[in-house]
């Protein structure tokens, strides 16, 4: 199925919907009228304190589309449109208002409805010298304001929602519609949508919106036809499509989460709604765990434990491993555009098992803090200070298509880490489980999960004797030198062993001296481990090659990651036992 046709079948299962023709919108305020066109009312529709006051989403009648020019909305608006007012310069305000005033005096000029009549009548009298405080407030510019009657604002009536704003409404959307035409999305013959609504909430995309659907030059059009003749999607289609996916990119629609620069929404379609919801809550845990708090997870909390586990989702839900299609779809900006990066569809017990290898290929011991950390935070071991804007771009939609198909990972992955850790030395274990990740999926390599003193890998191996030089150095002077071998030739050594361990292993025997004379069973011990790894490198070859590849360079980081936790790991257990470390 495609994207926008599971998308209008999600539409159908939203529940309140919007109807046709009208959209969710953020109202600030609303202006309530006498019947004689003056102002009763100014309310602040907003929720919250201070500067942390959200407007209120409303269902309102369909924006129209802007671009550059001067387009009004019918019965409400932002504040330059609706009373000539700005916070900003506005430089064209007084011709927006000017629009507004005309749209909506051609539309009224024979109405008898008492509401619209009290609209045309405040427009009439209206001019954007009598916005003064403190009946008017500075809060309201640039806001979108609705209005009503009085007498139906005391029974939560906007003047929108009055019978003969409806029809009117009706009446204007079905202006100016064109030939039916088959549409390619629901099969239909109907009026094709010129323009597509905006689709909002995509991450770094423009705040009023993004087109996902648009032919706005020569270049993009054939035989003649223009916009939205050139991929004809009926107009009911185009708002069902756009009505759904608004509704799952919203902050806590609990249908998205933010993977690297892609603005993820995902849904499910079962015969049975709490199936979907079931699908839909255990989806988003998988990579957002910050989710735990909510009180859904709660009830799911025993399955996700149990599939992170690996078990078998037919054994611990089997309404959910079959009978439940579930869509992903990853959507980031570009330019006035939206960018898929990627769109998965599946049976949710495929995605699943999916889930459950990633799981099984990040697993590294000793593990990270969070014992199951989202996507981001891998992401953000690939960016330079760690910041979320600098994840490399495309790299998060790729991984995620890799993750939620089952495929093999991006090779930017392997390559990025390499680089962080040569530029910053940090060998953690979030960084170590991608290499493991990738050396599993794409190399076929067996990186072991914990420490393997029997692993022969060369790369390994030199990680191992890399870490042991390093504590023989920390045990001869202390952890705080002003410079760690690690610190100066980690990078080279993982790259280019042959040019940087003779000089190591000169440097090593000085401090196996020192540490002989402080603790001479140390001394032995670490002889001994760094006699046990020379002995397990190759006999026949070149324990220092002059140069290891990339998948080598992996094996190197988890070597040293390994060896180093070993250390580590000793340490404790003597102090447990109130020894002093040999």
């Amino acid at each position: 199925m495609s994207i926008l046709a599971s998308l209008v079948n999600a539409y159908d299962r939203l529940r309140d919907a919007p109807p046709f023709g009208f959209s969710s919108e953020k109202i600030g305020f609303l202006i309530s009228l006498n019947e004689d066109g003056s102002v009763a009312h100014v309310v602040d529709l907003r929720d919250g304190e201070g500067k942390k006051k959200q407007p209120l989403m409303m269902l309102v009648p369909q924006p129209v589309k802007r671009t550059a020019g001067i387009a009004p909305n019918t019965f409400w608006d932002k504040t330059s449109y609706v009373l000539g007012v700005t916070a900003s310069e506005g430089k064209r305000t007084a011709e927006e208002h000017a629009a507004f005033v005309k749209r909506h005096l051609d539309l009224l000029h024979d109405t008898s409805d008492p509401g619209l009549l009290a609209l045309r009548l405040f427009l009439e009298a209206w001019t954007s010298e009598q916005f003064i405080p403190p009946f008017w407030v500075d809060e309201m510019k640039d806001q979108n304001v609705v209005f009503a009657l009085e007498s139906d604002r005391l029974r939560n009536i906007r003047l929108h929602d009055r019978a003969a704003a409806k029809t009117l409404w009706a009446r204007v959307s079905a202006e100016g519609d064109s030939a039916a035409q088959i549409c390619l999305v629901s099969g239909h013959a109907g009026p094709v949508a010129r323009l597509h609504p905006s689709i909002k909430g995509v991450w770094g995309a423009q705040s009023s919106g993004a087109a996902l659907v648009s032919f706005n030059l020569d270049a993009f059009e054939s035989y003649g036809h223009i916009q939205g003749d050139n991929a004809p999607v009926s107009e009911a289609s185009a708002f069902a499509y756009t009505t759904a996916l608004n509704r799952f990119l919203e902050r806590d629609s609990g249908h998205r989460v933010q993977i690297g620069d892609a603005s993820t929404v995902f849904w499910a379609d079962s015969v049975n709604a709490g199936t979907s919801g079931d699908a839909e809550s255990l989806f988003a845990v998988f990579f957002d765990p910050k989710m735990d708090d909510a009180g859904e997870v709660k009830k799911i909390g025993i399955q996700l434990e149990r599939i992170r586990k690996g078990e078998p989702l037919r054994d611990i839900e089997p309404d959910l491993d079959k009978g439940v299609r579930f869509y992903v779809l990853g959507l980031a900006p570009n330019a006035a555009r939206l960018s898929i990066r990627f769109y998965f569809e599946d049976d949710f017990g495929v995605l699943t098992r999916n889930y459950q290898r990633f799981v099984d290929d990040m697993r590294i011991e000793p593990p990270p803090r969070e014992p199951y950390p989202p996507l981001w935070k891998y992401l953000s071991e690939l960016a330079v200070l760690g910041k979320r804007e600098n994840v490399p771009p495309n790299l998060a939609g790729e991984w995620m298509r890799a993750v939620l198909s089952g495929t093999h990972y991006p090779l930017t992955l392997l390559s990025g880490i390499l680089m962080r850790i040569r530029a910053d030395g940090e060998v953690n274990a979030l960084r170590v489980g991608v290499l493991k990740a990738v050396l599993n999926r794409n190399y076929k390599r067996e990186a072991p999960v914990a420490f393997d003193p029997n692993n022969k890998n060369r790369g390994y191996l030199l990680g191992r004797l890399f870490a042991a030089y390093e504590q023989a150095q920390t045990a001869a002077l202390g952890s705080k030198v002003n410079s760690t071998i690690k610190d100066k030739y980690y990078g080279s050594a993982s790259a280019q062993p042959r040019k940087v361990f003779a000089l190591l292993e000169s440097g090593s025997a000085n401090h196996l001296s020192k540490v002989g004379k402080q603790s001479p069973g140390r001394r032995v011990n670490l002889e001994k481990l760094i006699g046990a790894i020379m002995d397990k490198m190759d006999p026949g070859g070149d324990p220092f090659p002059a140069s290891l590849p990339a998948e080598d360079q992996a094996l190197f980081g988890l070597g040293y990651y390994h060896q180093r936790n070993e250390f580590f790991k000793k340490a404790a257990e003597t102090a447990d036992h109130g020894e002093t470390a040999q």
